[in-house]
């Protein structure tokens, strides 16, 4: 979100897990890894003065440990009544306010807003089928994404139908079986990179994986890395994909 309102942050924690599962994005090259996100090197923390410390508090992180070194900032997705993809327009210009950044964060949420239009005027000119979003793991489950998660938030914004109905937890997604994929019959499976190459060669040859209907049908489409727990320039760029699909 920071960098997506022009600003550089200094340090960010696990890059390398950003380069891997955010990307866009692209964090600047002068950005310090803090180490884990749940772990932050503090001692480095307070070598850097920061003027913010933004975080997804609550999720491991104890705001109270970096108050007395800068004013924090909470993003605080999936704590609320509000669907995801209104929270993350909400959250970003209450960050805007705090960086002295309005205008660039009212023109991130009017831009977002029309790259999901323009992806929809794309997708409503040719035919489409009901579709799954997965995140793979391992060669025998998937992380699936329903009700309640940001993803989702866009299908609806794009008229798309997700082919999975099932129950989902709090951040909307579940975690099941390949054979439960059975479920959406001939819906395309849209799966989010990254796959570890590992589990990548194992579900190549899984006769599980090679069973499923929409794998039997061609219905298969890997798009590059999105950020389900992400904010507005996450959603924007789930929606440029499934366009590009």
């Amino acid at each position: 979100m920071v960098v997506s309102l022009g600003a550089t942050p200094i340090a960010v924690g696990d890059i390398r897990g950003y380069g891997d599962w955010v990307q866009g994005p692209a964090l600047p090259q002068s950005t310090i890894d803090l180490g884990s996100r749940s772990e932050p090197n503090l001692e480095l923390l307070t070598e850097l003065r920061p003027d913010l410390i933004a975080g997804a508090y609550g999720y491991g992180l104890d705001q109270s440990l970096f108050t007395h070194l800068a004013p924090t900032f909470n993003v605080p997705f999936y704590m609320s009544k509000a669907a995801p993809y209104a929270q993350a327009q909400q959250v970003t210009l209450e960050l805007g306010e705090v960086l002295d950044r309005r205008p660039q964060a009212q023109r991130l949420v009017e831009s977002v807003d029309a790259t999901i239009a323009d992806a929809r005027a794309v997708l409503a000119k040719r035919p489409q089928k009901p579709l799954c979003v997965v995140s793979m793991f391992d060669d025998r489950h998937v992380r699936v994404y329903g009700a309640g998660s940001l993803l989702q938030d866009v299908l609806d914004r794009l008229a798309l139908t997700n082919a999975w109905t099932g129950a989902t937890n709090e951040w909307g997604f579940s975690t099941v079986g390949i054979e439960q994929l059975v479920a959406v019959g001939e819906a395309q499976l849209i799966s989010l990179d990254p796959i570890p190459q590992h589990i990548k060669i194992r579900i190549d040859r899984s006769s599980l994986w090679a069973n499923l209907p929409c794998v039997r049908n061609g219905q298969v489409r890997t798009i590059p890395p999105v950020w389900p727990f992400g904010g507005l320039a996450a959603a924007g760029r789930f929606a440029g994909f499934l366009a590009a699909a």
